[in-house]
């Protein structure tokens, strides 16, 4: 493919409020972001689309390309984001040669299994320098954005060594902030606690899991991230795709659902669940808006929640996810509609 030539109104042609202020930072972000949580690992690994090596990383790249088109300057990565562990920060990398660096911001994390023993999992020291280091050298970069600790550590490491390791990463100038995923609201405060009192960079960021479906965070976080000034980044605000019109039809063959999937199973989509789906589909459509639009708008109506890192397939989904703040603010009548239909 020739060289990239990013869209003249990527910033000029987006909605109001596209870009919005991540905690009490001098950072903007999207109001979408790009996640390579699935479909950027290697090819046949996503229900198997795109078997041919060629037709899977160009429609990776067309992608990651078409999100920058659209005003999506964020992309958000992980170690072990596949399958398999590792293979999509390397495909990223590859494409981003053909990107404007300074436009974006790259995101990775460390925190599940991504090598066998002692060393490879969890929240040490050891663990996550070792790992960006490695993210670094898949991406081919000298530092990314943001790296994040990408779970509480279950294994009993001492938050001093977690956050002091994010702290040595940042003054060593291999990323330029650091955030935290997955922590409950006593788990970040306590965080923040640490970080205040040994001085630690402060955490710029959390990246939760929050939609229609799973909403813990509105009592449980959001207080919390809101009194300490740091962001929040949505992920699965689309909840893997249930809030979308694909399966009001039933479950497709290529669906995420009707693959083997550790995460959305085929029996959790009963028709209880479809049945609001549908009632949700209703009032998006007489919002003028396709669900997926209407979900990210109401992820994204709390001012604390900075941006809704989502997921796709194809470059379509990007163009249609990146108009969702098009139409008008949900007003209150339709809020109190969607509150009725999710209870």
């Amino acid at each position: 493919m020739a060289t990239y030539t990013p869209a003249e109104d990527r910033y000029t042609g987006r909605a109001d409020g596209w870009f919005r202020r991540c905690g009490r930072s001098g950072v903007l972000l999207p109001a979408v972001s790009l996640g390579m949580w699935h479909n950027f690992g290697a090819p046949g690994s996503d229900a198997g689309r795109h078997e041919d090596k060629a037709s899977f990383h160009d429609n990776a790249q067309r992608m990651l390309f078409t999100a920058l088109d659209h005003g999506i300057t964020h992309f958000d990565l992980a170690n072990n984001y596949g399958p398999p562990p590792g293979a999509a920060e390397q495909r990223v990398g590859r494409i981003l040669k053909d990107m404007p660096r300074d436009e974006l911001i790259i995101s990775s994390k460390a925190g599940w299994t991504m090598w066998p023993g002692p060393y490879g999992d969890f929240g040490s020291r050891k663990y996550l320098i070792a790992s960006l280091d490695q993210s670094l050298k898949r991406l081919d970069l000298d530092y990314v954005d943001i790296f994040y600790h990408h779970r509480p550590d279950p294994g009993g490491t001492p938050l001093e060594e977690t956050l002091g390791a994010l702290d040595q990463i940042v003054r060593s100038g291999k990323a330029l902030y650091a955030g935290i995923s997955s922590y409950s609201g006593v788990q970040t405060a306590e965080a923040v606690r640490v970080v205040h009192e040994n001085r630690f960079t402060p955490l710029l960021i959390h990246q939760p899991n929050y939609n229609m479906f799973s909403r813990w965070i509105e009592n449980d976080l959001l207080p919390v991230v809101e009194r300490h000034g740091i962001g929040v980044i949505a992920f699965c605000p689309l909840a893997q795709g249930l809030l979308t019109n694909k399966y009001l039809g039933g479950i497709p063959k290529d669906s995420r659902a009707a693959s083997v999937s550790q995460f959305l199973k085929a029996e959790s989509i009963k028709d209880d669940v479809i049945a609001r789906v549908r009632k949700l589909n209703e009032l998006a459509q007489q919002r003028g808006q396709s669900l997926a639009q209407m979900s990210l708008q109401w992820v994204l109506r709390d001012p604390r929640v900075t941006t809704a890192l989502i997921g796709a397939s194809r470059p379509e989904q990007i163009v249609e996810n990146a108009r969702a703040l098009d139409a008008p603010a949900l007003s209150d009548e339709e809020l109190a509609k969607i509150e009725a239909i999710l209870k």
